[in-house]
């Protein structure tokens, strides 16, 4: 008798339970699926506004990744100490470089999470591949401090919701190989692509470049993020190389491969893209790395050095306060009258206009409106050259070019 009340009673809660999930038959559920948040979704932005940060704060870019979280967290520190009746808030998202899946994952939570009106990043120029979908699902807009490969802006697949502040692989890439052939006057060349599209965009011009320039060059691949042991790339690389061209993005990676080079008693000079500036962990003496145009003299600079910064090079990160800068311009704007939608945001993006003397990037910031040669839309519209580093005897980074 017992284990019969039992059993019904344990079948009446179940028949409840489910009737309150799905609602009786012929009726409505009583509780309805959000909405999904679309370009046009009106957002009402309040006393505190959303921005999201996409970057790589774990794991084996974690050095980069942190520094633009940061250096993004800055402007809005420096936002909400001057003004007073509006403020923002960011919401980061770990996008684990180079873990393409995690950085689909953290697109998808911020094109869904209804108070984000504009996002900065990501990083890394494949991050950036696979995450466009969800973000021109969710039409969000979003604007990257690093990510670099010229087709991410001339291939029309991103148009009106990716912008960067950064110039692309075909200002860097001839920059590049002009100063090895023209300055370094090196005529054997190794280029070594990490596989990636980051990578292998910068690898494709350097080696064109100086090929067209009379060079001999030898192209390697390898997979940067899982080799721990580099002696076989070493041993492909004839002793009378006179420069390895290196454009990957983990610093911890190019300095173990320049240790075991030098070990095998190899003196080629590497040379490393913007990915590898990282004085913390890239520092094989004679090096040069290239980097993106900045003001060293500006202010905002010398107040971060004084405050979160402090005692540090944390330079990588430093597009990523200007991109921050660019998105919260834009929610400001949109945001003028209580409400927005992510395309509003994305057509101030698209008009942002800031002088010169404003910026921290050392250049006008204001996006190419339509293809013209290697720039594209959301492309930087005033071409700059990266500067060119050298790493001396102590592991500092000193400015050759």
């Amino acid at each position: 008798m017992r284990k019969g009340f039992i059993a019904a009673l344990s079948a009446l809660v179940a028949l409840t339970a489910l009737a309150v999930t799905t609602g009786t038959a012929g009726g409505s559920t009583t509780e309805a699926a959000a909405p999904a948040v679309t370009e046009r979704t009106l957002i009402t932005c309040g006393r505190t506004r959303t921005i999201g940060v996409a970057a790589p704060t774990t794991g084996a870019a974690a050095s980069i990744g942190s520094q633009q979280l940061r250096w993004a967290r800055y402007y809005v520190t420096r936002y909400n100490a001057s003004h007073r009746r509006t403020k923002f808030r960011v919401v980061a998202g770990d996008t684990q470089l180079p873990d393409t899946a995690q950085a689909i994952q953290v697109a998808e939570r911020m094109a869904s999470n209804r108070s984000i009106l504009g996002m900065v990043g990501p990083a890394g120029s494949q991050e950036v591949q696979v995450s466009t979908a969800p973000l021109r699902s969710g039409g969000l807009g979003f604007v990257s401090g690093s990510a670099t490969r010229t087709s991410l802006t001339t291939d029309g697949t991103r148009r009106g919701f990716f912008f960067r502040v950064v110039p692309n692989d075909d200002q860097q890439g001839p920059r590049v190989a002009n100063y090895i052939r023209r300055t370094l006057r090196h005529t054997r060349v190794a280029v070594v692509d990490a596989q990636n599209s980051y990578s292998t965009g910068l690898a494709d011009t350097v080696q064109r470049v100086l090929s067209g320039a009379g060079a001999t060059v030898q192209r390697e691949s390898v997979n940067e993020a899982d080799t721990t042991d580099f002696s076989s790339l070493v041993a492909r690389i004839p002793a009378n190389t006179q420069s390895v061209y290196i454009p990957w993005q983990l610093a911890p990676k190019a300095q173990l491969f320049g240790q075991q080079l030098r070990a095998a008693g190899k003196q080629a000079v590497l040379f490393g893209s913007d990915g590898l500036f990282d004085p913390d962990n890239f520092k094989i003496p004679g090096s040069y790395v290239s980097f993106f145009p900045i003001d060293l003299r500006n202010r905002v600079i010398a107040a971060y050095r004084r405050g979160p910064g402090r005692g540090s090079t944390e330079l990588f990160g430093l597009p990523s306060y200007q991109a921050a800068e660019v998105v919260g311009r834009a929610i400001d704007r949109a945001c003028a009258n209580g409400t927005a939608t992510r395309a509003e945001v994305r057509r101030f993006i698209n008009s942002t206009n800031i002088p010169k003397a404003q910026s921290v990037v050392g250049f006008r910031v204001r996006f190419v409106q339509r293809r013209r040669g290697v720039l594209g839309p959301g492309d930087m519209e005033t071409p700059a050259n990266f500067g060119i580093y050298r790493i001396n005897a102590s592991g500092a980074y000193v400015r050759v070019s």
